[in-house]
């Protein structure tokens, strides 16, 4: 294991993140993000260079190797520039609207990002990882420094005539109101034909290599099958999703209680094998909700038991004692304990001899057998030869073929790949483990919330929604400021910091809403409208639509950008149009409904001339265009009659479908019309509602089942 470094630390070392403590013992004089910095560039006359990443980032860790450790390029770093770490997890608003620049300028965008700024933050170059030499034709970080202090002692109102300038196309671009277009349901034919485009048919997924699992394109794919009927969208999504779980890029190994499993960040290669082995939160708070709505399509335990499978890793590994949720775990680690260099992928990856010292030789036979395990490696993508006779565990032959090959029972198969799973993750847990980002992120566990809700509904699991209702309320408890009504983002080691973003309240908002539906909790419901009220106050553009991304009184955010892309994480705008949809038909809200329109119509032009860069909020403007239906709950939610009810409606897929508690109690959030359907149920039932029209009220799951398989959401049969 590495020595603990001798060097005086850095204004780093007073900070919470763990990314920044990562660059604490730096010889780069390092700033956090705060006027102390900025104040410092200011009197000294000097450019900040702003370097942003996360924790778990890999080339984040080689910039850091290569030129952050260097004494040298350290040296000009703090004698020419004013050098500042922002965590992007942390700030996502700054990470934005830098991230605009760099992309509008070079064209693309990643991290580590690195941008040079006048002392008003405006910036003048900017860039990605760069080597710490010149290499392939790219310039390398130190002769790019040298470059860049020559230029600003010699023609520094170059610099900041352009800083200025971009920084004025930035301000205008956070303060344009694009031209509205109107949408109508074409939009959802046009995208589905877009994504069948660049549908991969061979591999799933969408798209060349490096591929990313895209589940807000899997979750629009379901919806648009199931309002439309077509299949063909419909077999897009699941044909990816299986091909996804059988590669690389899911951890094979994954025994219940024991943790293993989950997804990783992405795929180097376009067959989903060799994967970057970073795992985050919110990639797998996602694919679990995936999971789940395909096993509510198609009933195959197969997608259910994937489901699991991503839970059983968030709860094993990725879950604090107090009930909140961890950030993510790093791509490298140590080989071994003896070892001082860190690898990507080393926790991970397989030897065959590794694997046989720990199963039996017929174990060692099947098990490479269906893992497609090779004696010399089968790693075939590897451009950085860091996985040399090493192996990848993927699905390559069913049990099925592996009982076949061995003319041994299909029972057999199974017990005997049971038992080396699990002899294998016992034997991987004594390795090194990838660094965790212990930091509890308010927005991420927000996802996580939903994913727990609607698995405990779907796969009718208690312990889900436990789980779910333990790390909102240690969010409430913790990162909720009742006083004021506002959310703090970040949370690690008993310390609370940072003023929530609009992906805070947008995330925690969906989930407490998910939470409701499942639990009954009417609290939960009574708290999502208080903190919808204050995102609006805090974020929404009344004047041109749409939320930005930072809320209106935060001083530390040179400007406020709008989020527009549907990528890793959904977009907060997408978020939370879905929401005020959603709340407007629970509570009769119709300034919900307006505020939901008018963002939408930011996004339209967006949406019509780019569709796949929005598909969650594709996904949400179907409630609109297709109607809704809202199924009441009336009762005694404990009643027995009341759980078959909640059940029925668990297991099936209802993207079109909001779900409203009444049990008549006066602490509960009402609109005339529930209280109206509340007086007449005198026994526990459910109503199947649509404009204000509701079927009778139903007391049977498959009464119940019957009015919810009706193709016609527009006229319920009374």
């Amino acid at each position: 294991m590495p020595i603990p470094s001798k060097r005086k630390p850095n204004l780093l070392a007073k900070e919470t993140s763990p990314y920044l403590l990562q660059h604490a013992y730096n010889p780069v004089e390092w700033y956090p993000w705060n006027d102390l910095a900025f104040d410092k560039a200011s009197n000294e006359q000097k450019p900040i260079f702003l370097s942003v990443g996360y924790s778990t980032c890999h080339w984040c860790h080689v910039m850091e190797h290569e030129s952050f450790e260097n004494d040298t390029i350290a040296e000009i770093l703090n004698r020419s520039f004013v050098p500042v770490k922002v965590d992007r997890e942390e700030r996502p608003d700054i990470d934005k609207l830098y991230m605009t620049y760099v992309q509008a300028t070079t064209g693309s965008g990643g991290w580590p990002m690195s941008v040079w700024l006048t002392s008003n933050l405006e910036p003048f170059y900017g860039g990605t990882y760069f080597p710490p030499k010149d290499r392939y034709g790219r310039p390398g970080f130190l002769s790019l420094l040298l470059s860049i202090e020559r230029a600003w002692k010699e023609d520094r109102s170059r610099l900041v005539s352009a800083a200025a300038d971009m920084n004025g196309q930035l301000e205008a671009l956070s303060l344009s109101k694009p031209e509205e277009t109107q949408l109508n349901r074409d939009i959802f034919h046009h995208a589905a034909t877009t994504f069948a485009e660049m549908f991969d048919k061979e591999n799933g997924g969408f798209g060349n290599a490096p591929k990313f699992p895209q589940p807000s394109i899997l979750e629009f794919l379901f919806a648009y099958s199931h309002h439309t009927g077509k299949q063909d969208a419909l077999e897009m999504a699941l044909f990816t999703l299986r091909k996804m779980a059988a590669g690389g890029i899911h951890d094979q190994l994954s025994i219940k209680n024991l943790g293993g499993g989950g997804f990783a960040r992405y795929s180097t290669d376009e067959r989903w094998h060799t994967p970057h082995f970073e795992k985050m939160l919110y990639d797998n708070a996602q694919l679990a909700i995936v999971a789940v709505e395909a096993y509510q399509i198609t009933g195959k335990s197969l997608y259910a038991d994937l489901a699991d499978d991503i839970l059983n890793y968030v709860l094993c590994d990725m879950t604090d004692s107090d009930g909140g949720f961890y950030s993510a775990e790093d791509a490298d680690s140590f080989p071994d304990k003896k070892s001082d260099i860190k690898k990507e992928g080393a926790f991970y990856t397989w030897s065959h001899k590794e694997i046989t010292e720990v199963l039996d030789p017929l174990e060692t036979s099947i098990f490479c057998f269906i893992h497609g395990v090779e004696f010399n490696g089968n790693v075939m993508d590897d451009p950085h030869v860091e996985f040399a006779g090493r192996n990848i565990l993927s699905i390559k032959h069913s049990v099925a073929a592996a009982a076949e090959k061995h003319s041994l029972p299909v029972e057999t198969i199974v017990e005997r790949m049971a038992e080396a799973r699990k002899k294998l993750l016992l034997a991987r847990k004594k390795r090194p483990r990838p660094h965790l980002d212990d930091k509890i992120l308010t927005s991420w566990n927000g996802l996580m919330i939903s994913a727990l809700s609607k698995a405990s509904s779907a796969l009718q699991n208690q312990h889900y929604l436990d789980v779910a209702l333990k790390a909102a309320d240690f969010i409430l408890a913790n990162l909720y400021c009742s006083s004021e009504g506002r959310l703090l983002r970040r949370f690690r080691k008993g310390q609370a910091g940072i003023d929530g973003k609009a992906d805070d309240y947008a995330f925690f908002i969906q989930g407490l809403i998910d939470l409701y539906e499942v639990s009954s909790d009417n609290i939960y419901l009574k708290q999502t409208v208080t903190l919808m009220e204050k995102q609006i106050e805090l974020f929404f553009d009344d004047v041109s639509g749409g939320f930005f991304n930072a809320a209106s009184d935060d001083p530390t955010i040179p400007i406020r950008m709008k989020e527009d892309y549907d990528g890793a994480e959904p977009s907060p705008n997408s978020v939370t149009v879905r929401s005020l949809y959603r709340l407007a038909d629970m509570l009769d809200r119709d300034d919900f409904r307006v505020i939901a329109d008018n963002t939408v119509a930011y996004f339209s032009t967006t949406l019509k001339e780019n569709c796949r860069q929005l598909p969650y909020l594709l996904k949400t403007i179907m409630l609109p265009l297709y109607g809704t239906r809202q199924i009441i709950l009336a009762g005694d939610p404990q009643s027995n009659t009341m759980k078959s009810l909640k059940n029925t409606v668990g297991e099936m897929y209802l993207p079109d479908t909001i779900i409203v508690h009444t049990s008549g109690s006066s602490n509960a959030e009402t609109t005339p019309f529930l209280e109206s359907v509340a007086r007449q149920t005198t026994i526990d039932a459910a109503y199947v509602c649509a404009h204000q029209t509701c079927s009778l009220p139903v007391h049977s799951s498959e009464e119940l089942r019957k009015i919810l398989s009706t193709v016609n959401k527009k006229e319920i049969e009374k």
